[in-house]
């Protein structure tokens, strides 16, 4: 099964609010995927276990892993977008 990571500053208030709207798309759309939230910080260590990382702040430049933006997710302004990158990192 893929990993998705979410990722905010903090890794407590908005990665809740996007890691909730993954988890729901996910379910919606039929794809299969575990859904863990973080921070920024937690990317430093450079021992990533994740097949995409969902970001709503800037990610370090040394992360390998695909990265979406999801600050859509958060303001509901290019919401499909998002998804859709999402989802075409996990088919």
């Amino acid at each position: 099964m893929k990993r998705v990571l979410i990722i905010c500053g903090t890794g407590i208030a908005t990665s809740t609010v996007v890691a909730s709207k993954v988890r729901d798309h996910l379910q919606e759309v039929g794809l299969q995927a575990s859904v863990d939230q973080g921070k920024v910080m937690d990317l430093l260590r450079g021992d990533i276990e994740a097949d995409l990382i969902v970001a709503t702040t800037d990610v370090p430049d040394t992360v390998t892993v695909p990265v979406v933006r999801a600050i859509a997710l958060l303001t509901g302004f290019g919401e499909d977008e998002v998804y859709r990158q999402i989802d075409s990192h996990l088919s």
